[in-house]
């Protein structure tokens, strides 16, 4: 295993000194591109259209698990949790997928309108996230500008692909802006029966003044796609259409002397219709319909009393469901709260502060009773030298389970639910520190998380379909991640390494889908070259080394990948950019989800214009 990673590590070396060696120090620069997240190199993927799962691909503190491409269908993981245990933060709310887990990101926003991905984890998540306990995606509502840009690009297996974003805003220290989105893409897709048709229509009104920013969105998405084996392992070809509208109002207000109040609300529906085998009339092997509501309020901040800062958060969510296929169960509709209060006293000293902070966390629901969870964290800070700030923090989040979790038929069927799952709980300790030093800045930290009854996915030779298993779970990790610019090159590493020891209640034997399918050690490299003065070279890679799984049928366990685009922006027109982008430039086969077939490598070129 060690002389595997040596080797990958080697490539992932190679390719960006070769990328530093033929950059040239140019006076005149490349103009800055739309920039979602300054953690990866490909701002946008080949394919389809950027979403926000587009620059998750090679963010280093979380991994994904795409069935087809990212944007179709994406399982978000962050330190080796599974798919139902992410969750999503968009400005004050927790937004997150009742029914499965697997549509937490049909989320119909243009990447413009949102700022940069954070990774939630630890006592964060603990104290702002609502019904997740491995960590959450956060998003923040980026201001507008009067600026837009218009896209195009066509490639393989029949790629099309349309962007128009405008932005518009006033003058003046408090102003109104708007801004709107139009999306489009189709493609046959990079193996037989991989067809997808996207479509994404959305806008904004923002109001801004010197100490706020309170936006109100509406959009809509509608995703058609294929794939064989997409969630069973029986050789079928599978489809997903989905239909996504989410109304959301935020606004964000500083209130002076370090105050400062957040406070959201939202409403999202997900139609979802999985046809088993496409090629079936309707209603006999396409029996699985699916829509869930969700609302949601939420309030949070900090408010400082006599030396004491007062971090809160509270949150309240409904959801409901209507299914053809998830009937059983205890329930089909629920309300969910969380109120979290963890006061904080910093202490100043002569090169920094010490900081100490402990409180918790009341999470609820109209199915279940409440159970209050520990939050503290004790942190030291620095002002000068190259170590910035050190810190230990323990905390408890907890969970209640899926619908198709809790509503399949636990006798039959493709998924095996079961109605005896309750509240899922983590615990989490970590320890962390951030700095800098020979120009480099990173960050690192190691954890400890205890999971107890959380909700896997497996499979037994004897059982037909997969069934919701709950298992205790112990997961130990390193993360580290580095950054480093030159003149016209950048470039960020991380690197994970995790370990997991499971006990799993009633089948010790069981293949699991989702919670040991992880990634032991997953390196991630992203380089961004200015090779001439009109042409720019990207380059995101991620080499794993994976847990092995039974399940996994092709590609075996180790893997690299990377996604490659190349920009050329004329001198006389620099507000054109043509572009050429390869997503899985080696054209691997590994399964990110066992037994589901890899997306093969896809090309396209394609011209922006922004103006």
């Amino acid at each position: 295993m060690k002389s595997t990673q040596a080797s990958l590590a080697t490539v992932f070396m190679a390719a960006a000194l070769a990328g530093a060696a033929r950059a040239q120090d140019e006076s005149a620069t490349l103009p800055p591109v739309v920039v979602y997240s300054p953690s990866v190199a490909n701002q946008a993927p080949a394919a389809a259209f950027s979403m926000p799962v587009s620059v998750l691909r090679y963010e280093p503190l979380l991994d994904i698990e795409p069935r087809n491409m990212a944007e179709a269908q994406s399982d978000v993981t962050i330190r080796g949790d599974t798919f139902e245990n992410t969750g999503l933060q968009l400005g004050a709310l927790s937004i997150f997928d009742p029914q499965t887990g697997h549509y937490l990101m049909e989320l119909p926003v243009a990447p413009a309108m949102l700022g940069a991905p954070s990774i939630l984890t630890g006592a964060a998540h603990a104290e702002e996230t609502l019904n997740s306990t491995g960590g959450a995606v956060a998003y923040a509502w980026r201001p507008i500008s009067s600026a837009g840009f218009a896209s195009a690009s066509l490639g393989d297996d029949g790629l099309n692909r349309q962007e128009i974003y405008e932005g518009v805003a006033g003058s003046g220290r408090s102003h109104l802006a708007a801004d709107a989105d139009w999306s489009h893409a189709s493609g046959n897709g990079t193996i037989d029966f991989g067809d997808y048709h996207f479509d994404r229509a959305d806008a904004r009104v923002q109001w801004v003044t010197p100490t706020s920013q309170t936006d109100l969105f509406a959009g809509y998405q509608a995703s058609f796609f294929g794939w064989p084996n997409l969630y069973t392992p029986f050789n079928f070809d599978e489809t997903e259409n989905l239909q996504t509208v989410l109304v959301d109002a935020n606004t964000r207000v500083d209130l002076g002397g370090g105050d400062a109040l957040e406070a959201g609300a939202f409403y999202r529906r997900n139609k979802d219709d999985y046809a088993f085998d496409r090629f079936a009339p309707l209603g006999v092997l396409h029996p699985y319909q699916h829509t869930t509501w969700e609302y949601g309020v939420a309030a949070g901040g900090r408010y400082e009393s006599g030396g004491v800062l007062l971090n809160y958060h509270a949150e309240e969510t409904s959801d409901a469901l209507r299914s053809t296929s998830l009937i059983f169960g205890p329930y089909h509709s629920r309300t969910l709260e969380k109120v979290s209060l963890v006061p904080e006293k910093s202490w100043s000293l002569a090169d920094g502060a010490l900081t100490a902070k402990a409180g918790g966390s009341y999470d609820d629901s109209d199915r279940q009773g409440g159970v209050f969870s520990p939050i503290a964290e004790l942190s030291r800070t620095w002002s000068s030298g190259g170590l910035q700030r050190l810190y230990a923090s323990t905390s408890t989040t907890t969970e209640m389970p899926s619908y198709t979790a809790l509503d399949s038929s636990p006798t039959g069927g493709l998924f095996l639910g079961n109605p005896n799952l309750g509240r899922q709980a983590s615990h989490d300790t970590e320890l962390g520190a951030s700095g800098n030093a020979y120009g480099w800045t990173g960050q690192a930290a190691v954890f400890y998380r205890q999971d107890v009854d959380l909700v896997d996915w497996t499979y037994l030779p004897s059982v037909f379909g997969r069934s919701a298993n709950p298992v205790d779970i112990e997961t130990t990790g390193l993360e580290l991640v580095a950054r480093r610019a030159w003149s016209g090159i950048g470039l960020v590493v991380g690197y994970t390494a995790l370990a997991k020891s499971a006990s799993y209640l009633g089948s010790p034997e069981a293949a699991s889908f989702y919670a040991l399918n992880y990634a032991r050690q997953r390196l991630t490299v992203a380089v961004t070259a200015e090779l001439t003065r009109t042409l720019e070279l990207r380059l995101d890679n991620a080499a794993r080394i994976q847990a092995p799984d039974s399940l996994r049928t092709q590609g075996g366990n180790d893997a690299l990948s990377s996604a490659l685009g190349l920009s050329w922006r004329p001198l006389a027109k620099r507000t054109l950019e043509l572009d050429l982008q390869v997503d899985n430039l080696w054209n691997s086969a590994f399964q990110s989800v066992p037994g589901v077939p890899a997306s093969r490598r896809q090309l396209s070129f394609g011209a922006t214009y922004g103006w």
